[in-house]
């Protein structure tokens, strides 16, 4: 019996997967959530992620097995927080420095979402790491941002404006390119807070 017979199987997987190193693991993700960003999802092949990574496909394959899991993969990897700290003391500045936050990152994250879009409906697990990366970790704190308003006393509990906050931001980041044809960029996002978010709460 060999060595890799007597480990099974999970060992020599784990063998295999240990040869990427972080960085390099990194690499590949940057690489083809740049590309599907750039060139749509179903344009992005784990062939051409290969040559432009410069390394063989069978290596992504043995890690991956298929291009949703890798693509699901990145998306995990790059899971931030970025109204993660926000804590003015004030709803109304919180609110403000989420929009800020927001538009800084718009661009990139705009990009993503639109070209997922039809592909997420397709696969779930797909779904589920769009979701864990770049949705429910910002609507979390978002909404912890205004419980927090709540618990300070600067609105009330059952206002009937606040469940509807993470529509009003997330919907804005993806409806102005379409409209418009620009990304709301961070002074667009504030001014919309200031103009239709913190009005509609009463924070004027």
């Amino acid at each position: 019996m060999t060595s890799q017979a007597a480990e099974g199987p999970e060992s020599v997987t784990a063998s295999r997967r240990s040869k990427i190193t972080p960085e390099r693991e990194r690499e590949f993700y940057d690489a083809v959530l740049e590309q599907i960003r750039d060139c749509g999802y179903d344009a992005v092949t784990m062939e051409g992620i290969a040559a432009s990574t410069r390394c063989s496909k069978s290596t992504l394959y043995r890690q991956w097995k298929t291009k949703p899991q890798f693509v699901a993969a990145a998306l995990r990897a790059s899971r931030k927080v970025r109204f993660a700290g926000i804590d003015s003391g004030s709803l109304a500045e919180d609110l403000r420095l989420a929009a800020r936050a927001a538009g800084d990152w718009t661009g990139k994250d705009t990009r993503l979402l639109q070209a997922l879009g039809h592909a997420v409906t397709q696969d779930r697990e797909l779904q589920r790491a769009l979701r864990e990366a770049l949705v429910d970790p910002e609507i979390t704190a978002l909404r912890n941002i205004l419980r927090r308003g709540v618990d300070r006393g600067e609105i009330a509990a059952d206002h009937p404006a606040l469940e509807f906050v993470p529509t009003q931001i997330f919907g804005v980041l993806r409806v102005r390119p379409v409209l418009e044809g620009k990304y709301a960029d961070p002074d667009y996002l504030v001014r919309f807070v200031e103009a239709a978010v913190l009005p509609a709460l009463g924070l004027t």
